[in-house]
């Protein structure tokens, strides 16, 4: 509960002994805060204070000290306790940390290990054996000068240590330029001076948003990624039931599966896990009973409930990249997405071709459908990807390389029932993907994403 003495007005009587005289240069009155303690010498404290033309504005107890400065905003705290605890200091330390002022304790407690806890709390003068009148002006100034100083070491500190941030910042990114770009350290600096003067923004601000725009491409990509794997492990599988199984497949299936878990562990790590991770659990739950039912024999049984979990992982991993692209730079990210769902429309359809090729009645029917819609969405996401205006000339030849090898890879869809259209199917999706893997790769280090 807040206590208030009654206020005197604006005392001043200059004190005889602290040299004060009425042809004295006019100063602005100091402000004070008195706490309120137990000390008996605590009373005469305030009409002492306003004696030598301090401005006393208020009593306060210590459980409401923070409140009341803030409040008030006086220029000095002063504390007048007979011996000094652990409330006092844990006042001060709170105090410091939420609104800084100068502090004065005056004390007959002589015990040094307090006066280091003293200034370790941010008590700015620690006067033992109380005070003397005509020192009270010297003590309550000396305390400011102290705290003003004490403010301009730490903005200096702080300024000092945001300034080698921001150039560990710009030395990152700077490295990114320098493997987007393929260009020298000066020349990577150049593009973010010039970026830096484009937007207003200081360098180390450029790098901060271009090392973040990088960390969500790459996020970004590692999701989409998730997308493609299931589908890439059940067409395999697939593969190894139909028959058509090469000497290839058997490592495919335990790379694609590494990758899976090292893609999770990865994003559990650099995104938000308050934001996204409920996301990542729900692609984690389908993801352990795939690897399960990929462990069985390849039989059609076997191949139906892997595919059940690849579908059910598709979704919640279509979610997640969703997801990280909304809540990031939508703009500039988009075609990621697009280019890295390539990789898994690629397996897709490889997948439900063979579906349809080794089950039966309506199975069947439904697997051909898809596949069917797996085409048109690959072909329009086709056409939107040869009008994005990022394309360099490492892009358009990896376009024009991925049009050519789908055209081979229908022609392999059409031949799906014999086994050689079962070969070609696996390796023109094969080959579809890694160049939608190296096209993704290039648009998640394309300049115009990174530096937007």
């Amino acid at each position: 509960m807040l206590v208030c003495r009654p206020l005197h007005g604006m005392v001043r009587r200059l004190h005889h002994d602290a040299c004060f005289s009425s042809e004295s240069v006019p100063f602005r009155m100091i402000t004070c805060l008195v706490v309120q303690s137990a000390s008996p010498v605590a009373g005469a404290l305030t009409a002492d204070l306003e004696s030598v033309g301090i401005h006393v504005i208020g009593a306060v107890q210590r459980s409401t000290l923070v409140q009341e400065v803030v409040r008030l905003a006086p220029d000095v705290v002063l504390w007048h306790e007979a011996s000094v605890g652990d409330e006092v200091f844990a006042s001060t330390t709170l105090l410091q940390a939420t609104s800084p002022r100068p502090v004065v304790v005056f004390t007959s407690d002589p015990d040094v290990d307090k006066m280091a806890r003293a200034l370790e709390s941010g008590i700015h003068a620690y006067e033992v054996n109380g005070y003397l009148v005509p020192r009270l002006r010297a003590v309550l100034q000396l305390a400011q000068l102290r705290f003003t100083r004490e403010l301009r070491l730490r903005d200096e500190l702080s300024d000092v240590s945001h300034r080698f941030e921001e150039r560990k910042l710009v030395d990152r990114a700077k490295g990114l330029l320098m493997r987007a770009r393929q260009v020298s350290e000066d020349e990577a600096f150049r593009v973010l001076r010039a970026a830096s003067m484009h937007s207003n923004l200081r360098v180390g601000q450029v790098s901060q948003q271009l090392i973040a725009a990088a960390n969500d491409a790459e996020a970004l990509n590692r999701a989409g990624q998730l997308r493609m794997l299931p589908q890439r492990l059940v067409k395999l599988y697939a593969l190894h039931v139909a028959g058509g199984a090469t000497a290839k497949l058997g490592p495919s299936l335990a790379e694609s599966s590494d990758r899976v878990d090292a893609n999770l562990a990865a994003l559990t790590k650099t995104v938000s896990r308050s934001t996204y991770g409920d996301l990542l659990d729900a692609v984690q739950q389908p993801w352990k009973a795939l690897k399960i039912a990929l462990a069985a024999p390849p039989t059609v049984a076997a191949l139906i409930e892997a595919d059940a979990q690849a579908e059910r992982m598709l979704l919640q991993a279509d979610r997640l990249v969703a997801n990280l692209e909304t809540g990031t730079m939508t703009g500039r990210l988009h075609v990621i997405n697009v280019s890295g769902r390539q990789r898994m429309l690629s397996q897709r359809v490889a997948k439900q071709a063979l579906l349809a090729l080794l089950l039966v009645g309506d199975a069947a029917v439904a697997a051909q459908s898809e596949a069917a819609r797996a085409c048109a969405a690959f072909d329009d996401a086709m056409a939107y990807l040869h009008r994005v205006p990022l394309s360099t000339r490492d892009i358009a030849a990896d376009l024009t390389a991925a049009g050519h090898v789908w055209e081979s890879m229908m022609q392999a869809l059409a031949q799906v029932r014999t086994r050689d259209g079962q070969q070609s199917l696996g390796e023109t999706s094969e080959a579809l993907l890694s160049l939608f893997e190296q096209l993704t790769e290039r648009y998640e280090r394309s300049m115009q994403i990174l530096m937007g």
